[in-house]
Protein backbone atom coordinates (compact mmCIF):
# COMPACT_ATOMS: atom_id res chain seq x y z
CA UNK A 1 0.00 0.00 0.00
CA UNK A 2 1.20 3.41 -1.31
CA UNK A 3 0.58 6.92 0.51
CA UNK A 4 1.81 10.23 1.32
CA UNK A 5 1.50 12.21 4.56
CA UNK A 6 2.66 16.01 5.10
CA UNK A 7 2.82 17.05 8.46
CA UNK A 8 4.81 20.16 9.98
CA UNK A 9 8.23 18.95 10.95
CA UNK A 10 8.24 15.93 8.57
CA UNK A 11 7.17 14.74 4.66
CA UNK A 12 7.00 10.96 4.35
CA UNK A 13 6.45 8.34 2.00
CA UNK A 14 5.76 4.75 3.57
CA UNK A 15 5.53 1.47 2.13
CA UNK A 16 4.36 -1.78 3.96
CA UNK A 17 4.76 -0.37 7.69
CA UNK A 18 8.20 1.74 6.63
CA UNK A 19 8.96 4.82 6.61
CA UNK A 20 11.12 7.01 3.77
CA UNK A 21 12.93 9.91 5.47
CA UNK A 22 12.75 13.04 3.41
CA UNK A 23 11.78 15.44 6.59
CA UNK A 24 10.75 18.98 4.91
CA UNK A 25 9.60 21.64 7.45
CA UNK A 26 7.02 22.79 5.65
CA UNK A 27 4.82 25.76 7.32
CA UNK A 28 0.90 25.45 7.11
CA UNK A 29 0.41 29.42 7.19
CA UNK A 30 0.11 30.80 3.78
CA UNK A 31 0.18 34.65 2.40
CA UNK A 32 -1.52 35.35 -0.68
CA UNK A 33 -0.50 33.67 -3.50
CA UNK A 34 -0.47 33.70 -7.06
CA UNK A 35 -3.37 31.83 -8.60
CA UNK A 36 -5.40 31.49 -11.72
CA UNK A 37 -7.49 34.14 -11.05
CA UNK A 38 -4.62 36.66 -11.27
CA UNK A 39 -3.98 35.44 -14.38
CA UNK A 40 -7.01 35.48 -15.77
CA UNK A 41 -7.14 38.98 -14.90
CA UNK A 42 -4.12 39.46 -17.28
CA UNK A 43 -0.80 38.63 -14.72
CA UNK A 44 1.96 38.07 -16.96
CA UNK A 45 5.60 37.12 -16.40
CA UNK A 46 6.99 37.58 -19.36
CA UNK A 47 6.40 41.45 -19.09
CA UNK A 48 8.56 41.87 -15.92
CA UNK A 49 11.39 40.06 -17.84
CA UNK A 50 15.09 42.27 -18.95
CA UNK A 51 18.45 41.69 -20.05
CA UNK A 52 18.93 40.49 -16.55
CA UNK A 53 15.95 38.26 -16.13
CA UNK A 54 17.92 34.93 -15.61
CA UNK A 55 19.08 32.24 -13.47
CA UNK A 56 22.78 31.63 -13.31
CA UNK A 57 24.70 28.92 -11.31
CA UNK A 58 27.93 29.04 -10.17
CA UNK A 59 29.55 25.93 -9.41
CA UNK A 60 32.92 24.44 -8.57
CA UNK A 61 34.74 22.08 -5.95
CA UNK A 62 35.36 23.05 -2.15
CA UNK A 63 36.61 26.77 -1.30
CA UNK A 64 36.92 27.31 -5.49
CA UNK A 65 36.38 30.89 -4.51
CA UNK A 66 32.54 30.46 -6.13
CA UNK A 67 30.68 32.08 -3.11
CA UNK A 68 32.49 35.24 -3.53
CA UNK A 69 32.14 35.07 -7.05
CA UNK A 70 27.96 34.98 -6.60
CA UNK A 71 27.95 37.35 -4.27
CA UNK A 72 29.82 40.02 -6.10
CA UNK A 73 28.43 39.36 -9.29
CA UNK A 74 24.57 39.66 -7.85
CA UNK A 75 25.66 42.99 -6.55
CA UNK A 76 27.44 43.88 -9.79
CA UNK A 77 23.86 42.57 -11.67
CA UNK A 78 21.66 44.00 -9.59
CA UNK A 79 20.34 40.54 -9.18
CA UNK A 80 19.11 37.92 -6.20
CA UNK A 81 22.06 36.26 -4.37
CA UNK A 82 21.72 32.56 -2.99
CA UNK A 83 24.14 31.19 -1.32
CA UNK A 84 24.92 27.60 -1.31
CA UNK A 85 22.28 25.79 0.63
CA UNK A 86 23.25 24.01 3.80
CA UNK A 87 21.56 21.36 6.04
CA UNK A 88 19.39 23.41 7.99
CA UNK A 89 18.18 25.67 4.99
CA UNK A 90 14.48 25.57 5.32
CA UNK A 91 14.54 25.85 8.62
CA UNK A 92 16.28 28.81 7.87
CA UNK A 93 13.72 30.28 5.50
CA UNK A 94 10.30 28.25 5.74
CA UNK A 95 10.47 27.50 8.98
CA UNK A 96 11.09 29.84 12.13
CA UNK A 97 14.71 30.16 11.69
CA UNK A 98 15.56 27.92 14.87
CA UNK A 99 18.50 25.31 13.98
CA UNK A 100 17.43 22.07 15.12
CA UNK A 101 19.69 18.92 15.88
CA UNK A 102 20.52 17.18 12.58
CA UNK A 103 18.10 14.50 13.51
CA UNK A 104 15.34 16.55 12.71
CA UNK A 105 16.77 17.74 9.42
CA UNK A 106 17.57 14.55 7.59
CA UNK A 107 18.84 12.18 10.20
CA UNK A 108 22.27 13.07 8.67
CA UNK A 109 25.46 15.28 9.64
CA UNK A 110 27.98 16.78 7.40
CA UNK A 111 30.76 16.53 10.32
CA UNK A 112 29.96 12.84 10.45
CA UNK A 113 30.92 12.85 6.71
CA UNK A 114 34.04 14.76 7.14
CA UNK A 115 34.80 12.27 10.05
CA UNK A 116 33.76 9.35 8.93
CA UNK A 117 32.72 8.65 4.83
CA UNK A 118 32.40 4.88 4.74
CA UNK A 119 30.36 5.00 7.81
CA UNK A 120 28.19 1.77 8.17
CA UNK A 121 24.84 3.61 9.44
CA UNK A 122 24.67 5.31 5.46
CA UNK A 123 25.33 8.90 6.71
CA UNK A 124 27.18 9.34 3.44
CA UNK A 125 24.03 8.82 1.26
CA UNK A 126 21.68 10.12 3.54
CA UNK A 127 23.37 13.53 3.39
CA UNK A 128 23.42 13.41 -0.25
CA UNK A 129 19.82 12.30 -0.88
CA UNK A 130 18.89 15.49 1.81
CA UNK A 131 20.87 17.76 -0.05
CA UNK A 132 19.14 17.08 -3.30
CA UNK A 133 15.96 17.35 -1.76
CA UNK A 134 17.37 20.77 -0.38
CA UNK A 135 18.66 21.97 -3.45
CA UNK A 136 15.79 21.29 -5.01
CA UNK A 137 13.72 23.43 -2.86
CA UNK A 138 15.92 25.94 -3.22
CA UNK A 139 16.40 26.06 -7.05
CA UNK A 140 11.99 26.15 -6.18
CA UNK A 141 13.07 29.55 -4.65
CA UNK A 142 15.16 31.43 -7.33
CA UNK A 143 12.42 30.24 -10.06
CA UNK A 144 9.72 31.90 -8.49
CA UNK A 145 11.74 34.66 -7.41
CA UNK A 146 12.33 35.25 -10.76
CA UNK A 147 8.49 34.50 -12.36
CA UNK A 148 7.00 36.36 -9.65
CA UNK A 149 9.37 39.91 -9.73
CA UNK A 150 11.63 39.53 -13.01
CA UNK A 151 14.65 39.81 -10.91
CA UNK A 152 17.21 37.18 -11.72
CA UNK A 153 19.00 35.20 -9.65
CA UNK A 154 22.74 33.67 -9.29
CA UNK A 155 23.03 31.22 -7.01
CA UNK A 156 25.51 28.33 -5.41
CA UNK A 157 25.26 24.76 -7.08
CA UNK A 158 21.73 23.37 -7.95
CA UNK A 159 20.08 20.70 -8.57
CA UNK A 160 21.22 19.73 -11.72
CA UNK A 161 25.20 19.95 -10.69
CA UNK A 162 24.41 18.24 -7.23
CA UNK A 163 24.93 14.46 -8.98
CA UNK A 164 29.00 15.15 -8.28
CA UNK A 165 29.14 14.77 -5.29
CA UNK A 166 27.31 11.09 -5.65
CA UNK A 167 29.57 9.98 -8.20
CA UNK A 168 32.83 11.34 -5.81
CA UNK A 169 31.21 9.10 -3.34
CA UNK A 170 30.79 5.90 -5.31
CA UNK A 171 34.20 6.70 -6.77
CA UNK A 172 35.57 6.60 -3.23
CA UNK A 173 33.58 3.59 -2.22
CA UNK A 174 31.26 5.89 0.40
CA UNK A 175 27.96 4.07 -0.96
CA UNK A 176 26.75 1.44 -2.48
CA UNK A 177 25.50 0.51 -6.16
CA UNK A 178 22.53 0.64 -5.35
CA UNK A 179 22.32 4.18 -3.55
CA UNK A 180 22.71 5.22 -6.90
CA UNK A 181 20.03 3.55 -8.68
CA UNK A 182 17.84 5.25 -6.11
CA UNK A 183 19.18 8.93 -6.49
CA UNK A 184 19.07 8.28 -10.02
CA UNK A 185 14.94 7.42 -9.81
CA UNK A 186 14.32 10.17 -7.67
CA UNK A 187 16.27 12.50 -9.77
CA UNK A 188 14.76 11.36 -13.00
CA UNK A 189 10.82 11.67 -11.78
CA UNK A 190 11.45 15.13 -10.46
CA UNK A 191 13.87 17.64 -11.85
CA UNK A 192 12.70 17.43 -15.71
CA UNK A 193 9.23 19.79 -13.81
CA UNK A 194 11.73 22.65 -13.79
CA UNK A 195 13.84 24.59 -16.49
CA UNK A 196 17.28 24.06 -16.24
CA UNK A 197 19.58 27.37 -15.55
CA UNK A 198 20.08 30.31 -18.54
CA UNK A 199 23.93 30.00 -17.92
CA UNK A 200 25.98 27.65 -15.84
CA UNK A 201 29.46 29.17 -14.84
CA UNK A 202 31.97 26.77 -13.67
CA UNK A 203 35.22 27.60 -11.23
CA UNK A 204 37.90 25.68 -12.50
CA UNK A 205 40.35 25.23 -9.44
CA UNK A 206 42.55 22.30 -9.92
CA UNK A 207 41.70 19.83 -6.77
CA UNK A 208 45.28 19.37 -5.46
CA UNK A 209 44.95 23.75 -5.30
CA UNK A 210 41.37 23.11 -3.38
CA UNK A 211 43.41 20.62 -0.64
CA UNK A 212 46.11 22.73 0.04
CA UNK A 213 43.62 26.06 0.58
CA UNK A 214 41.42 23.68 2.92
CA UNK A 215 44.47 22.58 4.62
CA UNK A 216 45.63 25.98 5.48
CA UNK A 217 42.36 28.03 5.89
CA UNK A 218 39.64 25.51 6.18
CA UNK A 219 38.27 24.66 9.73
CA UNK A 220 38.85 21.60 11.85
CA UNK A 221 36.31 19.70 10.35
CA UNK A 222 36.70 20.81 6.64
CA UNK A 223 40.53 19.42 6.87
CA UNK A 224 39.34 16.29 7.24
CA UNK A 225 38.02 15.59 3.55
CA UNK A 226 40.28 13.39 1.66
CA UNK A 227 42.42 14.86 -1.49
CA UNK A 228 40.84 11.72 -3.82
CA UNK A 229 37.82 12.43 -3.00
CA UNK A 230 38.23 16.10 -4.01
CA UNK A 231 39.65 14.96 -7.06
CA UNK A 232 36.82 12.89 -7.71
CA UNK A 233 34.74 16.01 -7.14
CA UNK A 234 36.44 17.80 -10.01
CA UNK A 235 36.71 14.82 -12.07
CA UNK A 236 32.74 14.54 -12.44
CA UNK A 237 32.43 18.30 -13.08
CA UNK A 238 34.33 18.18 -16.42
CA UNK A 239 33.54 14.43 -17.65
CA UNK A 240 29.59 14.47 -16.30
CA UNK A 241 28.45 17.65 -15.42
CA UNK A 242 29.70 20.03 -18.10
CA UNK A 243 29.12 17.77 -20.93
CA UNK A 244 25.47 17.33 -20.09
CA UNK A 245 24.62 20.73 -18.68
CA UNK A 246 25.85 22.32 -22.07
CA UNK A 247 23.34 20.83 -24.23
CA UNK A 248 20.70 23.38 -22.55
CA UNK A 249 22.27 25.76 -20.93
CA UNK A 250 25.15 28.26 -21.66
CA UNK A 251 28.67 27.26 -20.25
CA UNK A 252 31.50 29.85 -18.89
CA UNK A 253 34.54 28.79 -17.36
CA UNK A 254 37.23 30.27 -15.70
CA UNK A 255 40.23 29.78 -13.23
CA UNK A 256 39.82 30.13 -9.87
CA UNK A 257 42.17 32.54 -7.12
CA UNK A 258 43.69 36.27 -8.21
CA UNK A 259 42.78 35.37 -11.81
CA UNK A 260 38.72 35.34 -11.14
CA UNK A 261 37.68 39.10 -12.02
CA UNK A 262 33.99 40.08 -11.57
CA UNK A 263 34.63 42.75 -14.05
CA UNK A 264 35.17 40.59 -16.80
CA UNK A 265 32.92 37.50 -15.67
CA UNK A 266 29.90 40.89 -16.34
CA UNK A 267 31.40 41.72 -19.09
CA UNK A 268 31.15 37.98 -20.19
CA UNK A 269 27.54 37.82 -19.47
CA UNK A 270 26.33 40.74 -21.31
CA UNK A 271 27.18 39.04 -24.78
CA UNK A 272 26.21 35.84 -23.67
CA UNK A 273 23.38 34.74 -26.10
CA UNK A 274 20.84 32.08 -25.37
CA UNK A 275 20.37 30.14 -28.18
CA UNK A 276 19.68 26.76 -26.78
CA UNK A 277 17.11 24.81 -23.95
CA UNK A 278 13.68 24.90 -23.01
CA UNK A 279 13.67 28.45 -21.70
CA UNK A 280 13.41 29.66 -25.31
CA UNK A 281 9.94 27.57 -25.63
CA UNK A 282 8.11 28.96 -23.26
CA UNK A 283 5.06 31.06 -23.04
CA UNK A 284 3.38 32.96 -20.47
CA UNK A 285 1.44 29.88 -19.84
CA UNK A 286 4.09 27.44 -19.19
CA UNK A 287 5.12 30.14 -16.63
CA UNK A 288 2.06 30.29 -15.33
CA UNK A 289 1.97 26.17 -14.51
CA UNK A 290 5.52 26.48 -13.44
CA UNK A 291 5.17 29.01 -11.08
CA UNK A 292 2.28 27.74 -9.80
CA UNK A 293 4.29 24.52 -8.80
CA UNK A 294 7.31 26.43 -7.24
CA UNK A 295 5.17 28.48 -4.84
CA UNK A 296 3.64 25.90 -2.97
CA UNK A 297 6.32 23.77 -1.33
CA UNK A 298 4.50 21.00 -0.59
CA UNK A 299 3.79 19.85 -5.02
CA UNK A 300 7.82 20.27 -5.13
CA UNK A 301 8.59 18.01 -2.03
CA UNK A 302 6.05 15.82 -3.46
CA UNK A 303 8.41 15.56 -6.44
CA UNK A 304 10.99 13.43 -4.79
CA UNK A 305 9.58 11.64 -2.11
CA UNK A 306 8.92 8.52 -3.68
CA UNK A 307 7.88 5.38 -1.77
CA UNK A 308 11.09 3.10 -2.22
CA UNK A 309 12.72 0.90 -0.01
CA UNK A 310 16.67 1.48 0.48
CA UNK A 311 18.13 1.07 4.53
CA UNK A 312 20.29 4.08 4.23
CA UNK A 313 17.14 6.60 3.70
CA UNK A 314 14.35 4.44 5.83
CA UNK A 315 13.26 4.51 9.25
CA UNK A 316 10.56 2.46 10.55
CA UNK A 317 7.48 4.04 12.27
CA UNK A 318 8.29 3.38 15.93
CA UNK A 319 11.33 5.74 15.18
CA UNK A 320 9.31 7.89 13.40
CA UNK A 321 6.53 8.14 15.89
CA UNK A 322 9.29 8.82 18.84
CA UNK A 323 11.36 11.64 16.38
CA UNK A 324 8.15 13.48 15.35
CA UNK A 325 6.35 13.75 18.89
CA UNK A 326 10.20 14.86 20.13
CA UNK A 327 9.70 17.49 17.49
CA UNK A 328 6.55 18.80 18.45
CA UNK A 329 6.93 19.66 22.38
CA UNK A 330 10.19 21.61 21.33
CA UNK A 331 9.14 24.95 22.46
CA UNK A 332 7.37 26.92 19.61
CA UNK A 333 7.23 23.83 17.66
CA UNK A 334 3.61 22.74 17.94
CA UNK A 335 1.77 24.92 15.71
CA UNK A 336 3.17 27.37 13.19
CA UNK A 337 4.85 30.12 13.88
CA UNK A 338 2.60 32.87 15.84
CA UNK A 339 0.33 30.48 16.70
CA UNK A 340 1.97 28.67 19.71
CA UNK A 341 1.17 30.35 23.32
CA UNK A 342 4.37 28.47 24.58
CA UNK A 343 6.70 31.56 23.12
CA UNK A 344 4.39 34.34 24.19
CA UNK A 345 1.73 34.61 20.95
CA UNK A 346 -1.17 36.27 21.57
CA UNK A 347 -4.68 36.84 20.22
CA UNK A 348 -4.03 33.85 18.13
CA UNK A 349 -7.95 33.61 18.03
CA UNK A 350 -7.95 36.30 16.00
CA UNK A 351 -5.38 35.03 13.29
Amino acid sequence: MFGTSAVRGFRLSWKAGVVGVSQFHVSSKHGIQYGYLAYMLGERTSKRFGPNSKIITIDGNLASGKGKLAKNLAERLGMKYLPEADQFYLDKTIADGDIPPSKYAGLCSLEKFYEDPKSSDGNSYRLQNWMFGIRMMQYADALEHLLSTGQGVILERSPFSDFVFLEAMLKNEYIRPQCVNHYNEIKDVSIDEFLPPHVAIYVDVPAADVYKKIQEKGDAIEKKVALPYLQSIEDAYKTSFLPKISETTEVLQYPGGDALNVEQVAEDLEYVKITKGPWLEQTDVSFHHLRLLVQDKFKVTNLFVLPTFIPEVTVGGIMYDKLYYQYRNFTGKKFAKGYNEDVGDKYIWLK
